[in-house]
């Protein structure tokens, strides 16, 4: 009931807003039917009286519908290449303009947090927010000892309202994967669970806290990144105290501009940062849209990034890694073949897959789009393209994956904001072909066994006893499967048993109706039982055509 009403408002909001004219016009006649009731809410206004934008419309009904929608909101900003640029400068205001609570209402939680008075624990404090997002409030204060520092609390009630999203992403999830072909291919319902997951994690600031500082020591010694210090000793659950930073807004290309960044090395650096975090330390940013992005004002000419707000991360398994890379490498060199065989390894389509057609169907979809200047490509697009392809094959969306597709959807539509003439290739290929060299770098090689080397000691000494009882089990696994085979012989002659008699029993049908039709049609039915029938049957069939005879 909860689901129905949280839906209930989902259709008032999205009519308040009348984002019906968001949609294109070439409907079916069923939903455009279903839209007139639309039509009737008036044209929203602003506090000025004037008519809202479609782009305000749809951000103002993205902050009333909460986090989930917001965060979906933020999405779409990042993306001018899909999204029309108003719509993408109202979702702007998405990142950390959503409207914030009461400053009473933050204190009290902070001071129930870490169990003293606000005016104890820091010098100054600004009741006025620096950011208020869609899931926490930022403030800024000044510890005792003169450190800045921001302070991050979780909105209160938030759970709640993400709870009964959850709940209504499920219903529906439920419904595509049960009624739709292309349901089971996707695991809708395990998408929506990983993203419950995720989303959850993110209200938990302790794990927010832990992510950072594993970032700031990945990226210690390097120039790319630099990631603010988390005060533990002021932290909770649902309050994190964490270095003050001073940065230009990604977004902010103007001020960017004025201190002469170096614009391309920007946009090439965010490209090297994201393959870095996955394939070397195989621990990433999977949030990095525009709000959490700054730049630093040190050194413009090589620019330095600044990124806040770690709740969501991501990790692949070794394996997913090793075929992501070959895959990426396969396409860029345009060797299909290899693009279909990682596939069918990797498990990303079925083993049945003929893997000529799946290279003749990738071949079609890319050989179009490599025609272009590498600079024009949008890896987004060739995303797209490929899984409307992959239905033909079953192929299915690998959870795992999802927030990488996500958070690379972001650097490529950031990156083309920043430098609309970048190249993600360039950065891109000579970074896999290292790591794919490296990774069977004797050196490398040697690292792993240093690292797993205690655990094959420790097990060493069962090794023995395991082959000792595998050989143990071959003359009961032999048995077992002796048993099978005889089992499966008789299942088959007991098909095709059953076989002979409904051959028989159609005999005895057809014969009765020779019999009175035509005597010598017998004969002709006993010669064709004699070529399909086993001569068990066709004595059977005898007796009953005898039978038949007498009763004549």
């Amino acid at each position: 009931m909860i689901v129905f009403f949280r839906l209930l408002k989902i259709l008032r909001v999205f009519a308040r807003y009348r984002l019906d004219q968001l949609l294109p016009a070439n409907l079916p006649f069923a939903a455009q039917l279903l839209l007139v009731l639309f039509k009737l809410f008036p044209t929203p206004r602003n506090a000025k009286g004037e008519a809202m934008t479609r782009g305000e419309c749809l951000r103002r009904a993205c902050e009333d519908l909460g986090p989930i929608f917001v965060k979906f909101g933020q999405l779409l900003s990042t993306r001018p290449d899909l999204v029309p640029a108003d719509i993408v400068l109202e979702l702007n205001h998405l990142q950390d303009n959503v409207a914030p609570f009461a400053p009473e209402e933050f204190q009290r939680l902070v001071e129930s947090s870490l169990g003293a008075k606000i005016s104890d624990i820091f010098a100054s404090y600004d009741a006025a927010p620096l950011a208020s997002a869609s899931i926490a409030q930022v403030h800024t204060a000044v510890l005792n000892n003169g450190r800045e520092v921001v302070i991050k609390v979780v909105r209160p009630g938030i759970e709640r309202v993400i709870e009964q999203d959850i709940q209504l992403l499920l219903l529906v999830a439920r419904w595509v994967e049960k009624n739709t072909l292309d349901g089971k291919r996707l695991h809708p319902v395990e998408i929506v669970q990983d993203y419950r997951t995720t989303i959850f994690d993110e209200l938990d600031l302790q794990r927010e806290g832990a992510n950072a500082s594993q970032l700031r020591r990945n990226f210690s010694a390097s120039p790319l990144l630099y990631v603010p210090e988390i005060y533990w000793d002021y932290s909770r659950s649902n309050v994190l105290v964490m270095e003050r930073i001073y940065g230009i807004p990604v977004t902010d290309v103007a001020a960017l501009t004025a201190q002469g960044t170096d614009m391309k090395k920007l946009a090439e650096r965010g490209v090297e940062i994201f393959f870095t975090q996955v394939f070397e330390h195989n621990f990433f940013h999977a949030d990095m849209h525009p709000g959490n992005i700054f730049v630093s004002r040190n050194n413009p000419q090589l620019p330095q990034y600044i990124a806040v707000d770690m709740a969501i991360v991501g990790s692949l398994t070794r394996e997913d890694q090793y075929y992501l890379a070959r895959n990426l490498l396969a396409m860029f060199r345009r060797d299909y073949r290899l693009v279909a065989e990682l596939h069918v390894q990797s498990g990303w389509v079925p083993s049945s897959v003929r893997v000529e057609e799946l290279e003749a169907a990738i071949r079609t979809v890319c050989e179009p789009i490599f025609e272009k200047p590498l600079k024009e490509i949008s890896f987004a697009n060739v995303l797209l393209s490929l899984f409307r392809t992959a239905r033909r094959f079953d192929m299915e969306v690998q959870p795992q994956l999802v927030l990488l597709q996500k958070t690379l959807l972001n650097i490529e539509g950031l990156g083309r904001q920043l430098y609309p003439d970048l190249d993600l290739w360039v950065t891109a290929h000579p970074f896999l072909e290292r790591w794919l060299k490296n990774r069977f770098h004797p050196k490398s090689l040697w690292g792993e066994f240093k690292r797993y080397a205690p655990e094959w000691m420790e097990k060493f000494p069962q090794v023995p006893d395991l082959i000792f009882n595998s050989l143990q089990q071959l003359p009961i696994i032999s048995q077992k499967l002796d048993a099978l085979e005889h089992d499966i012989h008789h299942n088959r002659l007991h098909k095709q048993r059953g076989r002979r008699k409904l051959i028989a029993l159609l005999a005895f049908g057809a014969a009765g109706y020779f019999l009175y039709k035509d005597t010598q049609g017998s004969a002709v039915l006993l010669d064709w039982l004699a070529t399909d029938v086993s001569p068990a049957t066709i004595a059977l069939a005898a007796i009953g055509l005898v039978a038949l005879w007498f009763r004549r």
